[in-house]
């Protein structure tokens, strides 16, 4: 993946805003799958895996995810590729080593903010465009209430047991980029230092020991 096609896609996963396909309309909704999606991601409060990640344009580039909810997301992107992605105390931000340049949101504007509320309801603030059942999979498309410029973003379950897999963010210009994990571990111990990036040099010098 070149330096431009993954700084979009980075973009494109958490920090620029997003839009949904014109036109997108209402689909059907299980209300009993969201109950258990619901559930399952409430009671999720720590998460380490590998991650796959894919811009439309078929680039790819790899790394690790945490999350510990509710509030905090990291994401280390494998060499050669320079860029860390990390949200805590609200923000979003996205750092790249090599040029040692920080670009900072809030999460709350970021498509992926929807994750890491404290109490996640798939109602009242959050709108379900619709549910799907496909390849083994549950997928749940979905947009902050009244901000449906924030963009779409669309998460992909496997149901027994319930695990997050995947999800999909749609940008501006109607470029696609998911993000698939693997080697998914839960409940796990995750300090909070691994999410503080008030000193980006900090954060890099942590990578590095790892």
């Amino acid at each position: 993946m070149t330096r431009r096609h993954l700084l979009q896609a980075v973009a494109a996963l958490a920090l620029t805003p997003a839009l949904s396909r014109p036109g997108h309309s209402q689909g059907a909704i299980d209300r009993a799958a969201l109950g258990r999606v619901e559930a399952y991601l409430n009671s999720l409060r720590t998460l380490r895996a590998r991650f796959l990640q894919v811009a439309q344009n078929g680039a790819s580039a790899q790394g690790t995810a945490l999350i510990s909810r509710p509030g905090r997301m990291r994401f280390d992107y494998d060499p050669p590729e320079p860029l860390l992605l990390v949200a805590s105390g609200g923000q979003v931000l996205m750092y790249d080593r090599e040029l040692r340049q920080p670009t900072a949101v809030p999460a709350s504007s970021t498509p992926l903010g929807l994750l890491l509320t404290p109490e996640i309801r798939l109602s009242g603030n959050i709108t379900v465009v619709g549910t799907e059942r496909s390849g083994g999979f549950l997928r749940v498309a979905l947009h902050r209430t009244g901000a449906r410029a924030e963009g779409l973003l669309t998460l992909s379950f496997a149901e027994a047991p319930m695990e997050l897999r995947q999800w999909t963010v749609l940008d501006a210009q109607g470029r696609e980029t998911r993000v698939t994990l693997y080697e998914v571990e839960t409940g796990i111990p995750l300090e909070n230092r691994l999410f503080d990036f008030n000193d980006p040099r900090f954060l890099e010098a942590e990578a590095a020991r790892r």
